[in-house]
């Protein structure tokens, strides 16, 4: 299946099943889908959670009530680059977390063969991924990078370690970076959010550089609430997306250490225990979100938290309230929000390969060559989509 028409049909398959995934799930105190009410009130927690955590299982759950659930797995699929590992001594490795180092040298082996094209590195921290394409003959490579101190010790650790990298400080959002971009050159950016990656694309293919290289990130970040598609078919789609149909494509998670995941429950208990205590004493019944706050808190009481919530929301809380029972409802609100969530979840691949595939198809619109390929496995990162574009009749420099 060709990009446009991969796109295509997930465009139709998402717009026809919108009713399913484009929903907040705690505007709900019960579920809203009828045919759904009774395989999702059998499920256990337990099963909720398993489902949740396996995506091939969740299309298998739900395909007999959704029937068009049955295309997603093959809309969705992505070929897998080569992920033969190069060797690194360890001095390149040196301050890489293990799962992170893991993705770095994933990335770099599917890249594909060495180049001899100069790499632009977008984004770039320390200069973790650079330093391996250094390592890796990169006749050079300049990695462009916000911060000011992450720059310096990026240049340091490349000077101690000979490799021909130099660092230039930008806001690339803010600041004049179309001097960076060259048309012999291979452009290269590893999660960077939202319109930082657009931003890297629409600038290289401005120059016409020719290799790029990004597995995008955090779409929602510093966009417009109301996405603004790339590509031509994008732009046809009678898709709607808001940043909140863009969070639910990174909702596909690395499972999170066990205390982490109590907290999370915790919070989501309390929040919505709170929301079943200000409708009680307002009239208002839609959800009304609080505020993020430290995690701490979440160690304290549930009265505490309600106090907090409540002086954050400008809401008196009488004497004699009855804590527990609007503890009781928000475990319960839990259990339909969780449900809620699964059914959501069954569409959350498909909505970051549709804005993958916008992207991809942007790319082809300025005359390159593009494939898009998953390069590692989701246990180091469901983030794990590259898109590489190869400007069309200009040979790689050998």
């Amino acid at each position: 299946m060709i990009l446009a028409e991969q796109f295509t049909a997930l465009d139709n398959l998402l717009h026809s099943t919108r009713h399913y995934w484009q929903c907040t799930a705690f505007d709900f105190d019960q579920l809203p889908w009828p045919e759904l009410e009774q395989p999702l009130t059998l499920l256990s927690d337990q099963q909720v959670a398993d489902l949740d955590s396996n995506q091939d299982a969740l299309y298998q759950f739900f395909s007999p009530y959704i029937p068009v659930v049955n295309n997603l797995a093959t809309l969705c699929y992505l070929p897998q680059a080569s992920t033969t590992r190069s060797e690194y001594p360890f001095w390149i490795s040196n301050g890489i977390k293990g799962r992170k180092f893991a993705q770095l040298q994933d990335f770099v082996c599917a890249l594909g063969q060495e180049s001899q094209l100069p790499v632009l590195e977008w984004c770039a921290g320390k200069g973790h991924l650079g330093r391996m394409l250094a390592f890796n003959r990169a006749p050079s490579v300049h990695s462009i990078e916000l911060q000011q101190h992450l720059c310096e010790q990026g240049q340091q650790s490349a000077q101690l370690q000979g490799l021909a990298m130099h660092f230039s400080q930008a806001d690339v959002l803010k600041d004049d970076v179309t001097g960076y971009f060259q048309q012999a050159q291979h452009a290269v950016a590893l999660h960077a959010c939202g319109a930082l990656h657009q931003a890297f694309m629409s600038n290289a293919a401005s120059a016409q550089t020719q290799k790029i290289s990004l597995s995008p990130c955090c779409y929602h970040l510093l966009t417009p609430n109301d996405y603004q598609a790339m590509s031509d078919a994008g732009k046809r789609s009678q898709l709607q997306l808001t940043h909140r149909d863009l969070k639910l494509a990174l909702q596909e998670t690395v499972t999170a250490p066990s205390r982490v995941d109590k907290v999370r429950k915790t919070e989501v208990q309390w929040r919505l225990g709170f929301d079943a205590l200000r409708k009680s004493l307002t009239s208002e019944q839609n959800y009304v979100s609080v505020p993020s706050v430290n995690k701490a808190i979440f160690s304290d009481s549930f009265k505490a938290f309600c106090a907090w919530a409540a002086d954050k929301k400008a809401l008196d809380i009488p004497q004699g309230i009855d804590y527990e029972c609007f503890l009781r409802k928000g475990k319960m609100r839990k259990k339909v929000t969780e449900r809620i969530e699964l059914v959501r979840h069954v569409f959350r691949r498909a909505i970051e390969v549709w804005l993958v595939l916008d992207r991809a198809l942007y790319l082809q619109q300025q005359g390159y060559q593009v494939s898009v390929q998953t390069f590692c496995e989701k246990q180091l990162t469901p983030r794990n989509i590259l898109i590489q574009a190869t400007a069309k009749d200009r040979k790689e420099m050998k």
